[in-house]
């Protein structure tokens, strides 16, 4: 074989997402099925999740009532578009719940379908508002270093986190993009001056960074940025994909830190992840130009053919009923207690460098010479599945319904992990 040549592996027919592939072909666990807590892989293990999914399970799997609200929905209507002037039922239903659990009053709803879909309709949203005030250089959404957003093209132009943005054939696949620091405020206000607020549509930032490595805003940071797009008319996006319904023990993590967006987007928690679903909350001074009475009225070109999809809002309503009755955004607060105490006691251990928690979210950050990827992979063999994330940090994030116990054994396991290395 020649030396520029390779061969070519094979593998199953579906190609794995975010996937580097020569290094998991042969070794990838097939789930197939779940309850609660846990999933099962075809090969028979039963493993906690200590990752809910890709942050979404929030009220565990596998629950009965989400089924039976799908199955219901399906028998009645499966689904009708919501473009011009047809709407459907569990549409119209959902966007006037989500409208009341708003952290700013009178929001408007606008329904895709997953967060990837929602960061594109809102930076898209963004310039469009800019445009119609007559202000049409406007056009540069800012982000942060580390930050994830999606991988649609809007969410790929804004990523953080450069491995994201590479290899397609420009900086940024939208151009008039950039990023700001993660935790620095006065960088933040030098390239705001730098670019010209006169430019800048919209600055997006996740309250907690997550796939970035589960990071918790610097003291004053988030507040930071927002008085930074007051000051200078630049519209303040937050990107609760990740933190939205509960995952920090409020039903948006806006209102743990105390902010007032011009838009948010949702996704995954608003399902748990059992129909894919997503959106945006948008307040009115963005949403007032295009409900003007006028035939001059622009309109917003957003929307795709599962926008405000019957069944997938048919299974938010029913899995916000579940946070409710069973009281889960309290529970979130207590396991947020119990994970602070449970990695705090990992710190001492010397594969650990820092650990960090924000509501059911914690970070795991291992020293150089220990890799999370391979502390995951060992993980798997102990039962419980972590990932790894960006500074060699494991994710921590299990469903809601977690009992102490076994929050508990994801943490000792991490450490019983870390610690084997550390004697070997």
């Amino acid at each position: 074989m020649p030396e520029n040549e390779f061969r070519v592996l094979d593998g199953p027919a579906l190609w794995s997402a975010q996937a580097h592939l020569p290094s998991v072909l042969g070794r990838q666990l097939v789930i197939t099925r779940a309850e609660g807590s846990y999933v099962h892989t075809a090969d028979g293990r039963a493993l906690f999740d200590g990752t809910a999914g890709l942050w979404h399970a929030n009220v565990g799997h596998a629950r009965p009532e989400l089924a039976d609200a799908a199955y219901a929905q399906m028998c009645r209507l499966e689904t009708y578009h919501v473009f011009g002037r047809y709407l459907n039922d569990r549409a119209v239903e959902l966007a006037e719940r989500l409208a009341a659990a708003a952290p700013f009053p009178a929001a408007k709803v606008i329904l895709n379908s997953g967060g990837s879909d929602a960061i594109d309709v809102a930076c898209k949203l963004a310039r469009r508002h800019w445009h119609l005030a007559g202000r049409p250089a406007k056009t540069i959404v800012l982000s942060r270093e580390f930050a994830y957003h999606g991988l649609h093209a809007y969410g790929t132009s804004i990523a953080g986190l450069d491995f994201n943005r590479a290899g397609y054939g420009t900086g940024s696949l939208v151009p008039e993009t950039a990023r700001v620091s993660a935790d620095d405020i006065t960088a933040v206000e030098r390239t705001v001056a730098e670019l010209g607020a006169d430019r800048i549509a919209a600055i997006v930032a996740e309250p907690v960074q997550g796939t970035g490595g589960v990071n918790p805003p610097a003291p004053g940071y988030l507040e930071g940025l927002q008085r930074i797009c007051r000051d200078n008319d630049i519209l303040f996006i937050v990107d609760e994909v990740i933190t939205g319904f509960g995952r920090t023990g409020e039903m948006f993590a806006v209102e743990r830190y105390g902010l007032t967006p011009d838009l948010l987007t949702f996704a995954k928690g608003v399902t748990s992840g059992y129909a894919p679903l997503g959106g945006v909350l948008v307040a009115p001074a963005v949403w007032q130009p295009f409900y003007r009475d006028s035939a001059e009225t622009p309109v917003f070109r957003y929307g795709s053919t599962y926008s405000g999809h019957a069944t997938a809002c048919a299974v938010a309503l029913r899995n916000l009923d579940l946070l409710e009755e069973e009281k889960l955004l309290p529970r979130v607060v207590e396991l947020e207690f119990l994970l602070a105490q449970e990695l705090e006691n990992l710190r001492a251990l010397p594969g650990v460098t820092d650990t960090r928690v924000a509501g059911l979210l914690g970070g795991v950050t291992l020293t150089a010479d220990l890799g999370a990827e391979a502390v995951a992979d060992e993980l798997v063999d102990h039962g419980f599945i972590t990932r790894p994330l960006r500074g060699n940090t494991l994710q921590i994030s299990p469903p809601f319904i977690t009992t102490d116990a076994e929050l508990r054994g994801l943490v000792r396991a991490i450490g019983t992990v870390v610690a084997g290395h550390g004697a070997g």
